[in-house]
């Protein structure tokens, strides 16, 4: 299953809108229900207006009816695999558990296994508000 993941985060990189930076960047989900969401950035001339390709496959996955992630995929054309920026690992760790694993890829096919927890350790959640319902 993690090929298919990393089929889908590189087929959706191709469709990146990075015409400032030319860094493309793919990502996939695979959601608890199985079924597998993508995304890509999409920049903008008015910077940092742009949108990371986490953002996006999270964006697809909760408009399908999915809201718990199973895997995710990112990958990029870069010399060393790429995590998700500190924003996206804040919105991973929304969707899914410290064990969910997180698949880094390079286009090269080098591939970095790692989890959402060894990517946030010490994430704000929901405990951490003093009104937050249980």
């Amino acid at each position: 299953m993690p090929d298919a993941l990393i089929d889908a985060a590189r087929e959706v990189r191709e469709t990146a809108y990075a015409p400032y930076s030319g860094f493309r960047v793919g990502a996939a989900i695979r959601a608890a229900s199985g079924r597998i969401y993508r995304g890509c950035n999409v920049e903008n001339v008015a910077f940092p207006e742009g949108t990371c390709a986490e953002a996006g496959a999270i964006a697809a996955m909760v408009a399908g009816g999915d809201t718990a992630l199973a895997a995710i995929c990112v990958i990029a054309d870069s010399p060393s695999p790429v995590p998700p920026c500190g924003g996206c690992r804040q919105k991973l760790a929304e969707f899914g558990g410290p064990d969910v694993p997180v698949l880094l890829a390079t286009t090269s096919g080098q591939v970095l296994e790692t989890t959402i927890g060894a990517l946030l350790p010490g994430r704000f959640g929901t405990g951490h508000m003093a009104n937050a319902a249980p």
